[in-house]
């Protein structure tokens, strides 16, 4: 599932800070801005106005934006739990043979598609038309961002033939650090002390809330004893840092508009998964004639013939099919969800409300079943809300300040 940076003077606060600049202003003169129409309106002494304003960052869009995401990917997670794990007898037989869904990059692929055609859909209807690339520039960081996007799971699983699965799920759960931290490195960002005690509070608040989690029932315990090797480390930290970068990257393109144009989050949309599609499809199809020993160890596929084999299987199982295209359904719809948040607000927020959403599923479970929670979880839900809340208290603060500002100008 899916993640932008930075530029110059203010455009949008996210709750806690300023997250989105504005690097020159608008050009009085000039009636085409990157495809967005502008009006002079002489009553307000002759200034561009854009029609397309940017979208505002207030509180209803937030609530949309996160309830959109959880309703979404929660679905989206259940079939793909069904997909996976559901088993489907490959003959008729007393005894039949059972079978798995086990085709990652067919079923990634499809979702792209769904999410490519959805978005441009709705990109056609609201702007009508299909200008789908700002500028020639924002190629490149497009391209690094589908290209640490494709490899972020690969590096994910195959650090865990190497570190324990405590140690693999307790890094996931920090994915805020290393987003900020490579928006401090690379792109100067500087945030409040607020900001950073925040991002420790929610982070360690997850991390609790996972590590007294207790297993499922029918589940062997994780795998703690295991030792976690160096090279599974290094293949973690990869991991998490091709996270980072999508998020980081994608902010730098909204915020950088002097440099990439003015980019939308539907165009972003519509542009990743365009790329995703080709990439992914160049790999169905060459990957059967690409000799494994020029394919490091932990990218080397399961299979060589992923296409046709999960054709085979589809037209054996066709009840699969409706799976996958409620999978790729929800995927795409939740997509609409997260480029909006990351235009209208930051990818601080997002990986936030990502992080969070596992945690708040397990305490649904806990209450929806009667369960009740350890201190060890009171703890996790007292950091996390408590995070949470303080960014809010504190976003309130900073906007009834410049309220009372422009009240005294």
């Amino acid at each position: 599932m899916a993640r932008r940076k930075q530029a110059t003077p203010t455009q949008k606060t996210h709750a806690g800070g300023n997250m989105r600049r504005l690097s020159e202003e608008p050009q009085p003169h000039t009636n085409h801005i990157n495809g967005s129409t502008m009006s002079l309106d002489k009553s307000q002494g002759g200034h561009a106005r854009n029609r397309n304003q940017t979208p505002q960052a207030g509180v209803l869009a937030l609530i949309v934006c996160v309830g959109g995401i959880y309703a979404s990917f929660l679905t989206w997670g259940l079939l793909q739990e069904r997909i996976t794990t559901t088993a489907y007898a490959f003959d008729h037989t007393a005894q039949p043979v059972l079978e798995y869904f086990r085709f990652p990059i067919f079923l990634n692929t499809v979702q792209s598609l769904f999410a490519f055609t959805t978005g441009s859909a709705y990109l056609v209807y609201k702007t009508r038309s299909f200008q789908i690339l700002p500028s020639a520039s924002a190629l490149g960081p497009f391209f690094l961002i589908t290209f640490t996007t494709t490899l972020a799971s690969p590096f994910g699983y195959a650090s865990l033939a190497h570190v324990d699965y405590l140690t693999f799920v307790l890094a996931k759960s920090c994915k805020l650090l290393p987003v900020m931290a490579l928006h401090i490195t690379l792109f100067r960002k500087r945030y409040p002390l607020s900001k950073y005690l925040i991002v420790l509070a929610v982070t360690g608040g997850v991390a609790t809330f996972t590590l007294y989690h207790p297993p499922k029932s029918g589940k062997p315990n994780a795998p703690i004893s295991q030792s976690s090797s160096t090279y599974g480390l290094v293949l973690l930290a990869i991991n998490l840092l091709f996270d980072g970068l999508t998020n980081t990257v994608q902010d730098h393109i909204f915020t950088s508009p002097h440099r990439y144009g003015k980019t939308t989050g539907l165009q972003m949309m519509v542009v990743l998964n365009l790329l995703s599609i080709i990439l992914m499809s160049a790999y169905l199809v060459t990957a059967p004639y690409v000799p494994l020993t020029l394919v490091p160890s932990f990218l080397q596929p399961s299979q060589t013939h992923e296409l046709s084999t999960a054709l085979s299987f589809l037209s054996r199982h066709p009840t699969v099919f409706y799976d996958v295209l409620g999978f790729s359904a929800c995927g795409a719809i939740g997509q609409l969800f997260i480029y909006a948040t990351l235009e209208r607000f930051s990818s601080l927020l997002l990986v936030t409300v990502t992080v969070t959403r596992k945690m708040l599923t397990m305490l649904l479970s806990v209450v929806w079943f009667g369960k009740s929670l350890s201190h060890g979880q009171w703890l996790g839900v007292t950091l996390v809300f408590g995070g949470v809340a303080a960014e809010g208290w504190l976003a309130r603060v900073e906007k009834m300040k410049k309220e009372n500002r422009k009240k005294i100008r």
